[in-house]
């Protein structure tokens, strides 16, 4: 069978433990990075089985018809919005998703990139290594207002080590976060716009959608304090196009950090915000951990084995089966 594994241009999938899954297989794994059209079908050419790494590549109803030999994808997490479904159960292909998912090491991530933007971290460690030493003071968590747009599953493990740093923490989103905000004890804020203009640090925890596509404006950005820290480590496209790099121009927010773009991955310092000294940019990171990659990708390679065995797991298109019988 021949399975193949694009995307991988961190190149740690042959690392993990569980690639041993697939031992007997014919295993194909492509470290490009967003490669174009003519290379992605190149690489897939003969696939029977693909594994795809969270989102990185769009697999379209186009893309699908060029690969004949296509019987199953088997994604890494919970997400299939980049795969077309429809076009796969048109052409008997099926589609296993993950059940699992790992908010703690996204959570774990946030902060380290609050601390280290508020604390200078990063600016400190380079002046140090070119035999420097920072004079300017950093900004401190005690008493301030931490702002989670959208208490769910992540934004509840973000909010809780709040309180030990003496935080106070305000929340807003759906009647789902405002009921969680209520039982944990946190204050709900009035709308939008006072979450904006409130939070010394707000961390936007909302999942993208055609509804939250774009929610957060320049206009709720210019409501900020300039010395309030923006957080980002959910989706670029959750920001108006461009509202973020101008809204840091402008000083309100004085400083913002993000794991997360429009387009993925960055190369050459080809963003905008890469250009900004009051913006802390990783390279969506947050996930990239031994233990979530093995959760991730074990149970893919699981879902992998089971279907070769007949016996289908975790099909979101289930109807692929009945087709094909008939």
């Amino acid at each position: 069978m021949i399975i193949a594994i694009p995307d991988d241009y961190h190149g740690a999938v042959s690392q993990l433990d569980c690639f041993a899954r697939l031992s007997g297989h014919e295993v194909r794994v492509f470290r490009e990075a967003a490669p174009p059209t003519e290379t992605l079908l190149r690489n897939l050419s003969g696939a029977e089985i693909i594994v795809p790494i969270r989102e990185r590549t769009r697999f379209t109803r186009d893309l699908i018809a060029a690969l004949p030999g296509l019987r199953l994808f088997s994604q890494t997490g919970r997400s299939t919005r980049h795969i077309d479904i429809a076009a796969c159960t048109e052409r008997g292909v099926a589609v296993a998703a993950g059940t699992h998912a790992s908010p703690h090491t996204v959570a774990e991530h946030t902060w380290a990139l609050i601390l280290s933007a508020l604390r200078h971290i990063p600016e400190d460690a380079a002046l140090m290594k070119r035999g420097e030493w920072r004079a300017r003071f950093s900004t401190g968590l005690r008493g301030k207002t931490l702002g989670i747009f959208g208490l769910g599953m992540i934004g509840k493990l973000i909010a809780a080590p709040a309180s030990a740093f003496g935080m106070r923490v305000l929340v807003y989103g759906r009647e789902s976060s405002f009921v969680a905000a209520r039982e944990a004890g946190y204050e709900v804020a009035g709308n939008k716009a006072d979450l904006f203009a409130k939070s010394d640090v707000l961390c936007v925890m909302l999942r993208l959608s055609p509804g939250t596509r774009g929610i957060v404006t320049a206009k709720d950005l210019a409501r900020m304090k300039p010395t309030a820290l923006f957080v980002n480590t959910a989706r670029a496209e959750l920001v108006a196009p461009g509202a973020l790099v101008d809204a840091l121009k402008n000083g309100r927010p004085g400083l913002a950090v993000t794991d997360v773009y429009e387009n993925e991955p960055v190369l050459g310092g080809d963003h905008p915000l890469l250009r900004l000294d009051n913006a802390v940019c990783t390279p969506h990171s947050a996930w990239l951990e031994r233990e979530t990659y093995e959760l991730y990708f074990g149970e893919a390679f699981d879902n992998v084995l089971a279907f070769l065995s007949g016996k289908p797991a975790n099909i979101v298109n289930p109807e692929v089966f009945a087709k094909h019988e008939t």
